[in-house]
């Protein structure tokens, strides 16, 4: 938990009193923490909605209490779960529709990661980007846990796929997820080698989590008539856009927050898919590192390096 917004010194280990799940809400006994980059940006700029707050989205666990409205989930039960806070914890209270029944033997720490990243992948390269068989896709930060989700998702419905990276080791080991062509942001010019891979025409569909000033050099390197999807800031820059650019290609820029959208029944379904293809081993998710709950200060320090492949977790 933490009393003020900075940096990962903030977070402090302690006793609470338990949650007491609302009518429409199950407690679950968690299991696995999935550290996402929205937990990184709450943690350091958002407001705090009470004090102290647990923070964090992601989480999977098992049922050990359900309120008076639920009827499709029981205690017993092993479930994925997403909610606005609450994860950095060994209990939390979250709404039964904002929860997934896990497959028999899924592994909880795979299982938490998938809501939040894959998710958020799947709505912007099929909803909101409309991808399909043949197209080329650029994915910004390929190796965070919405860029191996990209990857991957991408490459299996036959999409080309570059991905942007901090070195070319970094990239190289995304192959194996079906990454085509790796740039080292830091040395090389993206648009650039964007338009090389190309021959000069551009990607069909750009995915932008970082933000800051690239999602103009994303712009720049989509083709006429393409598709750039905005889905976070973890460059904690402004992201300014000439849209004047988005004219002169007959480009579209998007952005969306999965978090109003997941408990509706559309992107509740395709979750689950996803959920079920990780635990048959259809989808795989890249954990880097896991840490003990108590060490959260420690966590978040190494989740905010960059250079990584894959996914911090934490265990209670």
């Amino acid at each position: 938990m933490y009393r003020e917004n900075g940096g990962p010194d903030v977070l402090s280990y302690e006793e609470i009193a338990d949650p007491v799940p609302d009518d429409n809400e199950v407690l679950i006994k968690v299991e696995a923490i999935s550290i996402e980059g929205g937990d990184l940006l709450t943690r350091l700029m958002m407001p705090l909605p009470r004090s102290p707050h647990v923070v964090g989205y992601g989480s999977a666990g098992t049922v050990v209490a359900v309120g008076e409205q639920v009827t499709d989930l029981r205690v017993g039960q092993r479930v994925s779960a997403f909610g606005e806070h609450g994860s950095h914890a060994e209990l939390r209270a979250v709404r039964a529709d904002h929860c997934w029944v896990l497959p028999d033997g899924a592994d909880a720490a795979a299982a938490a990661c998938v809501p939040v990243a894959f998710g958020t992948a799947y709505e912007a390269l099929f909803e909101q980007g409309g991808l399909a068989a043949g197209s080329t896709v650029l994915v910004q930060g390929a190796a965070g846990g919405v860029g191996l989700a990209a990857v991957q998702l991408a490459a299996k419905a036959g999409a080309r796929v570059i991905g942007t990276g901090s070195s070319h080791e970094q990239l190289d080991a995304l192959r194996r997820l079906g990454l085509h062509d790796g740039i080292d942001y830091r040395t090389e010019d993206v648009r650039r080698r964007v338009l090389e891979l190309t021959d000069g025409i551009g990607v069909d569909l750009a995915l932008d989590p970082v933000g800051g000033p690239m999602t103009q050099q994303l712009i720049l390197a989509t083709r006429q008539g393409g598709t750039v999807v905005f889905l976070g800031a973890s460059a904690r820059e402004a992201s300014m856009v000439d849209a004047t650019t988005l004219l002169l290609g007959n480009c579209t820029l998007s952005g969306f927050s999965l978090s109003p959208m997941i408990h509706t029944p559309r992107v509740r379904a395709y979750v689950a898919d996803m959920i079920r293809r990780v635990a048959d081993g259809d989808l795989d998710v890249v954990v880097d590192r896991v840490f003990p709950l108590a060490d959260a200060a420690d966590a978040h320090r190494y989740a905010e390096q960059r250079g990584r492949i894959g996914r911090v977790v934490m265990v209670p």
